[in-house]
């Protein structure tokens, strides 16, 4: 077989092949060459995280007018890299009072929890982890034990503020999952599968043609559960000094920071999974694994540039502003774009795809269209009704 049409197969039959000759049992050769795939895959995801820190530094950079790192190595390369070795000799603290199993877990689940959603990230048409016919249930799952080390943090640092930075990732978790977990069914109405690879397969026109509004609403979603700007309120510096992870020092706070960051780079590529066809374009994937790989990584990019984008250009709104918009907004545009797209994927099924491209990026539309109506309709009588008030008010005084 060409190492180039499968490097993985190639590249694993091959280290199989010296195990079994050292004389090895073929199974314990196997479970051996999978947990070495296993740490290159991290040890890849790793130097990808350090390079996140300089490009992240860059992009504001320019969005803030400024020149970003540019002193240790070209192009400030090696910044980052100090930064680690920075981490890594700081002094290791626990506050008095702290639950110190909990504290010291936290840090490890927020990095795992990012690990392990790359398990069902299909790199090219032979190059996947684990072909998971429920993957979207699996990214959700896996996606929520991040929430949960952010809670742990708050929880067991023994600080007030930290507390308060947790209970808000709750308030976030619960609320921006609902119309994700919704949005995400749109995906698979389209594809009639939850597995990502079947995803992907079905995308002969990217699922963002389809339906605009399902993707700009998992967007949304995904920058919320990411706690970044402008729904960044478990962290508000301004208001809780650094938020959840505030008692952290050392390299425990770099991982809860490298694990933002490979989230944010992982929810991109969610997104060019979903609704941008994952690692197809123009066939390129059919010549070589390797050119899927860079395809669906270069799609992920633009969807962490999208998110850092709007991070940097959004200011932080209030906690019950967020809720508002949440459960009031988002949550029943969602819902409603659901019915809306199973409705007419059975009205068109079978149809001219000309014609079924065409009726479902109406229906987003027609949707997004009613539902700005609805909300300016509801903001004029509540403009109505505070200017009604005021002299009612100044009567008073």
């Amino acid at each position: 077989m060409n190492f180039w049409n499968d490097p993985l197969k190639v590249a694993a039959d091959w280290l199989t092949g010296i195990l079994v000759g050292w004389g090895m049992n073929d199974v314990f050769a196997h479970v051996l060459v999978v947990f070495v795939g296993i740490f290159v895959l991290i040890l890849i995801l790793m130097v990808i995280d350090i390079l996140l820190v300089w490009i992240e530094r860059k992009v504001v950079a320019r969005f803030q007018d400024r020149i970003g790192p540019n002193r240790l190595g070209p192009f400030g390369l090696i910044q980052p890299f100090a930064d680690i070795i920075k981490l890594l000799i700081k002094e290791d603290t626990t506050p008095d009072g702290a639950d110190k199993v909990v504290y010291n877990l936290a840090p490890m689940l927020s990095m795992m929890s990012v690990l392990i959603l790359w398990a069902v990230v299909p790199l090219a048409p032979v190059m996947l982890g684990v072909d998971l016919n429920t993957g979207l249930l699996f990214v959700i799952a896996a996606g929520s034990i991040g929430t949960l080390s952010i809670i742990m943090a708050g929880w067991s640092s023994n600080n007030k503020f930290s507390t308060i930075g947790a209970f808000r990732q709750v308030a976030m978790m619960i609320s921006f999952e609902v119309p994700m977990l919704a949005v995400m069914l749109i995906p698979t109405i389209f594809a009639g599968s939850m597995g990502m690879n079947a995803i992907i397969q079905s995308q002969d026109i990217w699922f963002f043609w389809l339906s605009p509004l399902a993707a700009l609403i998992f967007l949304i979603a995904a920058i919320a559960e990411l706690g970044r700007s402008p729904f960044d309120l478990s962290e508000g510096e301004s208001e809780l000094v650094a938020g959840f992870n505030v008692e952290y020092s050392g390299m425990k706070f770099g991982m809860f920071y490298a694990g933002e960051l490979l989230h944010a780079f992982t929810f991109g590529g969610f997104w060019g999974i979903l609704f941008f066809g994952g690692y197809r374009f123009f066939g390129l994937e059919q010549v070589s694994p390797i050119f899927g790989i860079l395809i669906i990584l270069t799609k992920a990019l633009i969807g962490y540039w999208v998110i850092m984008w709007v991070k940097y250009t959004m200011m932080r709104i209030r906690i019950d502003q967020m809720l508002a918009f949440n459960w009031k907004f988002l949550t029943p545009v969602a819902f409603a774009l659901v019915m809306v797209t199973a409705l007419m994927n059975a009205l068109l099924r079978g149809a001219d795809s000309w014609l079924y491209i065409t009726g479902m990026f109406l229906s987003n539309v027609i949707v997004g269209w009613v539902s700005l109506e609805i909300v300016r309709s509801i903001g004029k009588k509540e403009r109505e009704k505070v200017e009604g008030l005021k002299p009612i008010a100044e009567a008073h005084h």
